[in-house]
């Protein structure tokens, strides 16, 4: 089973964050986040970010070991962009759009061994000697 994250509506254009995706797709998580954070980018931190995230969501939410996480997959896809105008001469108005990202990834790796359950031998013992 695989553990998702993402992140929606990061103000940087898609184009500029694939080329930094690109750069740990198929990696180890935390070979990933060490790249990532050597990587002089602005979209690094919103990767670096999102992978921190899904690793957080596999040890504690689902179970999985931290040391043995690799990503599956990560897509970057468009997301809202804002449209804007600039001056230009003769007092017109050009067009112009701000474009956002929406950032998703999926990594696995190995559950951890379920905790086996305490025994309730304490509690019995007191009552009988009662």
């Amino acid at each position: 089973m695989s553990v998702k994250a993402t992140a929606k509506g990061v103000r940087i254009s898609p184009r500029k964050v694939q080329v930094v995706a690109a750069l740990v797709r198929g990696r180890s998580v935390d070979d990933a986040l060490t790249i990532l954070s050597h990587t002089p980018r602005r979209s690094a931190l919103a990767v670096k970010k999102v992978i921190a995230s899904a690793k957080a969501n596999a040890t504690h939410n689902h179970g999985y070991k931290s040391e043995g996480l690799q990503l599956v997959q990560i897509t970057v896809t468009n997301g809202p962009s804002l449209k804007r105008y600039r001056p230009a001469a003769r007092g017109r108005a050009l067009r112009f759009k701000r474009n956002s990202s929406h950032i998703s990834v999926l990594i696995e790796g190995e559950k951890r061994p379920a905790a086996k359950p305490k025994a309730e031998a304490l509690p019995n013992k007191a009552k009988e000697s009662k």
